[in-house]
């Protein structure tokens, strides 16, 4: 494909879905394309010199000639390595040819020479090219070095996705080039062969392994048999709130039973804090668990099978980071039901311990408890009781698409609350995305309210918003892939 007529029909079919320029290696090339668009474009040529690391438009005359063929923008290696031409000689040409310039940095300090010599935008090229093995992702963090020298950041280098694309928007950048993701087919079909290829091999190691995934909540308890995404069976418990956390175990063991043979793990999803494999209650509000319960220990006994255990919402945001909304990046994942809670992935792994108990924030000083008690299920029911209605969450609901004004104002409420926590977490974690799951959180247009007590945040402060997609079963299929992996 590296002729005139094949470039030629990529920069048009790029133009076509919504590019706003194009950056076309060759003076050839340029002049071809040229011919055919009238979008902006940035020209380099590349060539390999033996005394010389530079290879992006090396030469004056090499400058010269892109802004003859119809570059709106020459852009040429500005890194610190021993070169033909200097960055001033490369400004001064294209500039009098009436062009403007692009400086390829690798690095902080070539983007303060670059600038310094009157480029007129900067772009990060060159990161993770001038020695040393080369990196997997895009250098996010140099987009956001150069953005508080120069608004004119152009980010370019290894940004395959448009999560990617999205990430350095919000860093910072003015422009996002792709290229190879684009444009090198295979290398496209190299990054998918390697992913399912990595899939398969973990599916097939994995493929005997059923799990018995527990999530034990506020008011019922889901038990069922996972395989992957798959549930085999299921079933619902009702959580006897005030029976305790033994007779929690014998009731699941009970309802079970018929199960036995048929898992070789169990995975325990719960409210409230986990570590060390004891189970504690942070807001005994939602569900009383005595301090300290041994849940792994007393679980394992009574099931003669291994046992993990996790926080229900740190489960849930692995699965919909693995197998729900998720889109490869970081994940902030919030419940908003009878309490609040919350998960957070990092990096491709799961946070446990306090990570993500957004519930118990403490709010403006007026309030005297967590946030979850102002925001959630239970105080959703508690506000219409004082309006005059006893109705449970999903009652207001219906009643303020309705149209009932008490209704309106109850939901606007919890869901200016529930906004004004995920623009704080925007600010904290600096997530891809914040997936809402629970039965508040998914209830119909709350997600949308959230997002209209947004709409004057700066758009590079503003949390991205997700509804989940595996519903109430994010939990158990979180804690089952843990379990399965062996936590």
């Amino acid at each position: 494909m590296d002729n005139a007529e094949f470039v030629t029909a990529f920069a048009k079919a790029a133009l076509d879905a919504g590019a706003c320029a194009l950056r076309i290696e060759s003076g050839a090339y340029v002049r071809a394309v040229r011919s055919a668009v009238a979008a902006p474009i940035i020209g380099i040529v590349k060539r390999d010199l033996a005394d010389s690391p530079v290879r992006i438009t090396p030469y004056v005359s090499d400058a010269e000639a892109l802004a003859n063929a119809g570059a709106d923008i020459v852009a040429f290696d500005a890194t610190g390595r021993v070169r033909p031409a200097r960055i001033e000689e490369l400004v001064r040409a294209v500039k009098a040819k009436g062009k403007l310039t692009m400086a390829d940095c690798s690095s902080l300090e070539d983007a303060q020479r670059a600038l310094a010599a009157g480029v007129d935008f900067v772009g990060t090229t060159l990161s993770g090219y001038v020695g040393g093995p080369e990196p997997v992702d895009p250098d996010i963090d140099l987009i956001a070095a150069i953005r508080r020298l120069t608004p004119y950041v152009i980010a370019e280098g290894r940004i395959r996705s448009p999560e990617q694309a999205v990430t350095a928007v919000r860093a910072g950048a003015y422009a996002v080039v792709v290229g190879s993701a684009i444009t090198r087919t295979e290398h496209v079909t190299s990054w998918f062969h390697e992913a399912v290829a990595r899939a398969y091999t973990k599916q097939e190691g994995r493929s005997a392994e059923t799990v018995l995934a527990v999530d034990i909540g506020g008011t019922k308890t889901m038990a069922a048999l996972v395989k992957g995404t798959a549930i085999a069976d299921e079933t619902l418990i009702p959580t006897a709130r005030e029976a305790g956390a033994d007779a929690w175990l014998e009731a699941i063991a009970e309802s079970t039973a018929r199960w036995r043979g048929r898992y070789a793990r169990i995975g325990f999803a719960v409210t409230g804090l986990v570590q060390g494999g004891h189970w504690s209650a942070l807001n005994p509000a939602t569900l009383g668990i005595p301090d300290g319960y041994p849940l792994v220990d007393r679980a394992t006994r009574l099931f003669d099978k291994p046992v993990f255990a996790m926080n229900d919402a740190q489960a849930a945001a692995w699965g919909e980071h693995k197998f729900g909304a998720g889109s490869g990046g970081s994940l902030v994942f919030l419940t908003i039901s009878t309490g609040i809670g919350g998960g957070i992935v990092i990096n491709g792994r799961p946070l446990s311990g306090l990570a993500g108990h957004f519930g118990l924030i403490r709010g403006p000083s007026e309030r005297r408890g967590p946030l979850e008690d102002e925001t959630s299920g239970r105080w959703i029911a508690a506000e219409a009781l004082k309006a005059g209605h006893e109705v449970e969450a999903a009652e207001v609901f219906e009643r303020a698409r309705q149209g009932a004004p008490w209704a309106r104002a109850i939901v606007s409420q919890s869901a200016l609350r529930a906004a004004t926590l995920c623009r704080d977490i925007q600010l904290m974690l600096d997530p891809d995305q914040i997936v809402i799951g629970g039965g508040i959180g998914l209830a119909a247009g709350y997600i949308d309210e959230m997002r209209d007590h947004l709409k004057d945040v700066a758009p590079r402060l503003a949390p991205r918003l997700v509804a989940a997609k595996l519903g109430s079963r994010a939990g158990i299929i979180g804690v089952a892939d843990l379990a399965g992996e062996g936590g």
